[in-house]
C-alpha cells in the first residue's frame, strides 16, 4: 500500500476493481504494482482462490487523485487484465447503480427497497417500477418514481418482456430486481439479463411448491423460516445464490404469523443482495457466487 495522509485519502476519488481469472502466481503482485505505479492507494483488498474451479477472485477498493480518471484506469489496466486472462471491471462507488424493480401483488419487498433507497441505506437509484398490476402505483408515485403498468397474459408475454427490455435500455439500467414478481421469465429474457437480475423466494423450495407455501410449512411443523436471494437463470429458482436468511419459529406460531415472519426475512435477504451487487461485491463462480462482504 502507498502511505498517504488520511486527509488526502478522504479527498481522493474512490474506485473499486473486481476481477476473476485462472489462479496462478503473481496476480496480487501485478495488481498492487499497477496501482502503485499509477499513484493509487489501496484502501481495502479481498481475494479468494477456489481450488475446486481453479479460479482466483479479487476485489480492491482504492483511491486516486486527479488527473487519474476511471476511463484512464480502464485503458491502462487492460494490459494487466489481458496478461492474466482476467474478467475485470473498474467502477466508481460514489455513482449509484440504476435499478428497476418488478413487482406483482405482494408489496413488502417493494416498500422495503423504496424506503432503503430513499434513506441512503442502498447505494442505488430506482429508475422505475414495473408491475403487471396497478396495486402499488400510488405508493411508487409518492416516492416520485415512474410506475409502468405492463399487464402479462399468455398471449402478450413476449411483448410484455420486450417492453421491460426496452425500459432497461432506455433508462441505462444496470440491475433488475424481482421484488416478488410472480411471473416466470422466458429463457431469452434470462439470457439477455444474465448476471443483472436478482430474485427472492422462500427457501422452502422445492419442498413446498405451489400456493400458500407458509401454510404448507405450518402443516409440516417447520422450525425455520427462510428466504433466498439469487441471480435469475433459465432454471427456475436455481440460479447462483447470493444471500439467505432464516428465522427460528416455535410450535405456537400460526400460519398468518409465519407469513409475516417470512415477509421480514425476504426483505432482509433481498436488500442485502441488492446492496452487495450495487457495491460490486459479488463475483460469479459458475453456478455459485463469491461474495466479499
Amino acid at each position: 500500500m502507498n502511505a498517504q495522509p488520511a486527509a488526502a485519502s478522504e479527498q481522493s476519488d474512490q474506485y473499486v476493481l473486481t476481477l476473476s481469472c485462472p489462479d496462478k502466481q503473481g496476480i496480487v503482485h501485478a495488481v498492487s504494482s499497477y496501482l502503485f505505479m499509477t499513484g493509487c492507494n489501496i484502501e481495502d483488498s479481498q481475494q479468494f482462490g477456489d481450488h475446486d474451479t481453479g479460479l482466483f477472485f479479487m476485489r480492491v477498493h482504492f483511491s486516486a487523485e486527479s488527473p487519474v480518471t476511471v476511463e484512464k484506469l480502464r485503458a491502462s489496466f487492460a494490459a494487466v487484465g489481458d496478461s492474466f486472462q482476467m474478467d475485470w471491471q473498474i467502477h466508481r462507488p460514489d455513482q449509484k447503480m440504476r435499478i428497476v424493480l418488478l413487482v406483482s401483488k405482494f408489496g413488502h419487498c417493494l416498500n422495503d427497497l423504496l424506503f432503503r433507497a430513499r434513506t441512503g441505506a442502498l447505494p442505488v437509484e430506482i429508475a422505475a417500477v414495473v408491475s403487471n398490476h396497478t396495486d402499488f402505483a400510488e405508493l411508487v408515485s409518492s416516492y416520485g418514481i415512474p410506475f409502468h403498468h405492463i399487464p402479462v397474459t399468455k398471449e402478450n408475454k413476449a411483448q410484455a418482456e420486450a417492453q421491460v427490455l426496452d425500459l432497461v435500455r432506455e433508462e441505462r439500467v444496470e440491475l433488475v430486481v424481482l421484488a416478488r414478481y410472480m411471473q416466470v421469465l422466458s429463457d431469452d429474457l434470462c439470457k439477455q439479463l444474465s448476471g443483472r437480475i436478482i430474485n427472492i423466494h422462500h427457501s422452502f423450495l422445492p419442498s413446498f411448491k405451489g400456493a400458500k407455501p407458509y401454510h404448507q410449512a405450518h402443516a409440516r411443523g417447520v422450525k425455520l423460516i427462510g428466504a433466498t436471494a439469487h441471480y435469475v437463470t433459465a432454471d427456475l429458482d436455481e440460479g447462483p445464490i447470493i444471500e439467505q436468511e432464516v428465522e427460528r419459529v416455535g410450535h405456537e406460531v400460526t400460519p398468518s404469523q409465519l407469513v409475516a415472519i417470512g415477509r421480514d426475512v425476504e426483505c432482509q435477504a433481498l436488500a442485502r443482495a441488492v446492496k452487495w451487487h450495487a457495491e460490486h461485491r459479488i463475483l460469479l463462480n459458475g453456478r455459485r457466487t463469491v461474495v466479499f462482504t
